[in-house]
């Protein structure tokens, strides 16, 4: 009988526990701490750290199965997916792992026995492949494992390999090694040798065994690590997929119900799911190849691929977005939405309902998947839709574009359409280019890259430039470490000997010897056995400070810990500073207010939930001494209704000044805690240090199931905190905004700062109303300077909210007060133009409109002479002003009387003389000022007789 999908998964698990090896969880397929990495990409990254020598390994030995995506980054099978039926971009890694504790033999060893004599796979279609060795890295032939495959397997059947099959890396930088793969004869009289690693489903590998032995480093060196380390990973679907008879990863259950659903949603029957092993090659390598042809399988192995991709991407905490990893997942879900739509005839969100099987199929092995689904349905569909909606003209685009390319263009889309369909319709560059390869032609990238650089460089442009930053290099360090930190908790001053110091330039960092001082103005990390000083970790920065005694003075500007050892990063400023020396080392004292806020973090996150329910999840936080900040999953914006009941909440717990506890416990025993929280994807020791507000964690330990309890923050941290949360004193939210979809920000105070906060946001709301009921002479200015205030003030979101819709109405009031004064000026202007029409000449049809009007401005007369253009239709006009001591002239002219030759430049040049001033302007209208208000009446006469002599 066939073993089902689970049983393979738990075989595999208690097959190495039996060899004395430790189960760990899964890391989130979302690198938490490792920038190098896209997504998590294989079992070994969360162990990157112990390959390294910079953290020691709980355990010496370990096994797991590890949720992946090979999306972007050095790996990636995006573009095999769907093509064939062994690649995806989501799958599971089954592992085992030795950290600097057995190696090749055992490795080796353990592999045959479980696939061999546990599974009963057969013996003669199996095939091992070694390291072959390459001249240019000067890394020799692995002949130790090909020895060890050669006393299990016949030499026809061990096979060299180059460096692209047969050396492992994770990524550019980082461990490395040789390593042996097993493959899968299925050929029906297993004769595929010569098909090992050349890409063919009859012959697949299904375990990669990696011998991590270097460390490659920025550039491309390789260097030997501490120890030797085994990092194997088998690929779970694939395994599976040989242990039923199958030679097709889709007929296995952890894809059939996906495709099932497709069939019955589309009428479509899927013919590769029976394919089997015995069965002919042929009709599997026509699923492989098939492009031109019937692309609905194809269509149903790339949607049940992305999205199992998509959901266990979005249940980690990553989202879809414009660059990095969402752009990656925006890719997919496009890719699939695409399939559907071209291949399916889906054009509804179909995604999204495809979540629930991905749950049912998966939630058992990986519960995280049911904690909120329906916010992962959510951010698909919405994603879905706004594809949608230009995904059928995006089509059509391309359609034309391979048309143009068929005639007589060499088979070549044009690169200015290709960055059209991405800039304008969403499309993906590799999704234009396997739409193009379907129709048999090829993308001009080179076009197409220019005009996307073009692009990248007006987005730059503004654009700020990072300063060269130069870090400790773990290797450094890590012969000093672990720190002893715990003396952080209950002392702010400590006084010990200098264990090393690494001097920073930006030529790089270097020990210094037992003889070399450091010197005023050097930039350092100084390591000492013990700190009383913070790393930055869990969101809290790191501790300031200063180091010194004397006339010695390094101002500390960071504490960080570089692998187990923490380094005190910043400047002498005086004296010198050599190992071994005594000093003290003393904390800044603006800690204080980063313990409030970061205390006062853990009730807000506990408060939140309480407000807007369990599917709130922390995603990221950062905690200084002026705020906390603080991200979590939620779809939409706070309202002001539910902000107040969040800061009610924090600020009772505040007032009830309640004694926060702290405990370190088994992690096994915290984990039962009713209500406890733990930021999913951290790697915490197998004892951890556990937060509690009001309730004594030995209490929650010994009742785990109180649900009185949840009325409580519980939490993991090794934070510093307060004693009690009445020293929060006050706490409130200064901002509230989205940073990622369905991801919201807020930033909270605490404090007097809060107070102080509260206390200018009551004054703000009070003149405000003052303003409101105020002198309508006032409105104008008071509002001006009101708008300033504001958006130079930092007030509770609530007071802000409060005040945008007070400022709403008095800008509406200020309109309304423009519109009468404006309306009331526009009527005394009327009288003014009435007045002087009546005594205006007439030339043949043209109204010859000249004379002196009362004090007004500017635009006031230039009101009246369009009225007068208006009412006469063909019209000159010359207008006269006295303001004090002062003239101002204005001419205009109908557009008739401009194509005449009469312009109203020429006309103001003519008279500004007279009053002892000058002016110009374009032929329909100009205006001139002159120093000499007595001249106006012979402006205005010699003005008029200019008129009418250019009249006739």
């Amino acid at each position: 009988m066939a073993k089902s999908a689970a049983q393979v998964r738990q075989e595999f698990i208690d097959f190495f526990r039996s060899k004395e090896h430790a189960f760990v969880r899964s890391s989130p397929v979302v690198p938490l701490d490792d920038p190098t990495l896209l997504f998590t990409n294989a079992g070994m990254n969360q162990f990157k750290p112990y390959f390294l020598g910079t953290e020691t390994p709980q355990h010496r030995r370990v096994a797991n199965t590890q949720k992946c995506i090979r999306a972007g980054g050095k790996h990636n099978d995006l573009d095999d997916v769907g093509h064939d039926t062994y690649h995806h971009t989501f799958f599971e890694m089954l592992g085992n792992w030795s950290f600097g504790d057995y190696f090749k033999a055992e490795a080796i060893d353990w592999a045959w026995e479980l696939l061999v004599t546990r599974w009963g796979l057969d013996a003669t279609r199996l095939h091992a492949t070694y390291f072959e060795g390459d001249q240019n890295e000067g890394l020799e032939p692995d002949l130790e494992a090909r020895d060890l495959w050669l006393k299990l397997l016949p030499p026809e059947r061990v096979h060299p390999g180059n460096k692209k099959d047969n050396f492992w890396e994770m990524g550019d930088t980082g461990p490395c090694g040789p390593c042996s793969e097993v493959h899968v004869d299925l050929t029906p009289d297993k004769t595929g040798a010569s098909l090992v690693n050349a890409g063919d489903a009859r012959v697949i590998e299904i375990w990669n065994l990696v011998f991590i032995q270097f460390n490659r480093a920025p550039g491309g060196k390789l260097s030997p690590l501490p120890a030797r380390h085994v990092d194997t990973g088998m690929g779970f679907e694939r395994v599976t997929a040989v242990l039923q008879g199958h030679n097709n990863n889709y007929a296995t259950e952890s894809f059939v119900p996906l495709i099932q659903w497709l069939e019955e949603r589309t009428g479509h029957h899927y013919g590769g799911r029976g394919v089997t092993a015995v069965e002919s090659a042929e009709r599997e390598n026509r699923y492989a190849r098939m492009v031109q042809g019937d692309m609905r399988d194809e269509a149903c192995r790339v949607i049940a691929d992305h999205v199992r991709c998509l959901t266990f991407a979005l249940t980690d905490g990553a989202v879809p977005d414009r660059e990095g990893r969402g752009y990656v997942l925006r890719r997919i879900l496009r890719r699939g939405v695409r399939f559907g739509w071209q291949y399916l005839n889906l054009h509804e969100p179909f995604l999204c309902e495809l979540v629930d099987t991905v749950v049912k199929t998966m939630g058992d092995a990986f519960p995280e998947l049911k904690q909120n689904p329906q916010r992962i349905k959510e951010i698909i569909r919405e994603e879905e839709e706004s594809f949608e909606r230009t995904l059928d003209r995006g089509i059509e685009l391309f359609n034309e574009a391979a048309e143009w390319a068929r005639q007589d263009h060499h088979g070549e889309v044009r690169g200015e359409d290709a960055f059209k369909l991405h800039d304008t319709y969403g499309f993906p560059i590799d999704l234009t280019q396997v739409m193009a390869e379907e129709k048999g032609l090829r993308v001009d990238i080179g076009e197409y890259e220019r005009l996307m650089e073009e692009a990248r460089e007006r987005a730059r442009a503004g654009g700020k430039d990072t300063a060269h930053v130069v870090t400790v290099p773990p290797e450094l360090v890590a012969p000093f470490g672990p720190t002893d930190d715990s003396p952080k908790y209950s002392a702010e001053s400590l006084a010990l000997p200098v264990q090393a110091i690494v001097r920073i330039s930006e030529d790089g960092a270097e020990l210094l010897g037992a003889d070399a001082a450091l010197e005023p103005g050097d930039e350092a990390g100084i390591v000492f056995e013990q700190t009383c000083f913070y790393a930055e970790s869990g969101g809290q920065v790191g501790d300031s400070g200063v180091i010194g005694g004397g006339e010695v003075r390094f101002d500390v500007e960071d504490t960080q810990q570089i692998g187990e050892t923490i380094v005190h990063l910043g400047a002498l400023m005086t004296g010198e500073i050599v190992p071994g020396q005594q000093v003290t080392l003393t904390v800044d004292p603006a800690r204080r207010a980063t313990m409030k806020n970061h205390t006062a973090t853990h009730i807000l996150n506990w408060a939140l939930r309480a407000v807007l329910g369990d599917h709130v999840q922390q995603k990221g936080s950062l905690v200084d001494a002026e705020k906390t900040r603080f991200d979590f999953s939620h779809p939409k914006a706070l309202s002001p209704e539910e902000i107040e009941q969040v800061e009610r909440l924090v600020n009772e717990q505040v007032e009830r000044d309640l004694e926060v506890h702290y405990e370190l416990v088994p992690q096994e025993e915290a984990l039962k805690i009713s209500g406890l929280r733990a930021v999913f994807g951290e790697r915490y020791p197998d004892v951890v240090r556990v937060m509690s507000v009001g309730v004594p964690v030995s209490e929650l330990v010994s009742n785990p199931d109180c649900p009185d309890w949840c009325q409580h923050s519980i939490e993991f941290c090794g934070g510093t905190h307060l004693e009690r949360t009445g020293q929060i004193e006050h706490f409130v939210l200064i901002a509230e905004e989205a940073v990622a979809k369905g991801i919201r920000r807020v930033v909270g105070i605490t404090g007097p700062l809060a107070r102080q906060a509260e206390e200018l946001g009551a004054a703000l709301v009070e003149r405000a109303s003052r303003l409101q009921d105020g002198p309508a002479e006032e409105l104008a200015a008071g509002l001006t300077e009101l708008q300033d205030a504001l958006a130079a003030a930092t007030v509770p979101v609530r007071q802000r909210i409060a005040l945008r819709e007070l400022l709403s109405e008095l800008q509406k009031r200020a309109k309304q007060q423009q519109k009468a004064s404006a309306a009331g000026a526009a009527d005394a202007v009327r009288e003014h133009v009435d007045e002087l029409l009546q005594q205006a000449a007439q030339v043949g049809e043209t109204t010859v409109a000249v004379g002196e009007l009362p004090e007004l401005s500017v635009d006031q007369l230039k009101t009246a002479a369009d009225m007068v253009k208006q009412k006469c239709g063909s019209a000159a006009v010359l207008f006269g002003v006295r303001a004090g001591e002062k003239a101002l002239l204005l001419a205009a002219m109908t557009d008739d009387l401009v194509k005449r030759g009469l312009k109203a430049g020429d006309l103001i040049k003519q008279v500004a003389k007279l009053v002892k001033g000058g002016g110009g302007g374009p032929p329909t209208m100009a205006q001139a000022g002159g120093k000499d208000a007595a001249g106006v009446p012979a402006a205005l006469e010699a003005g008029r007789e200019w008129i009418e002599g250019k009249l006739g």
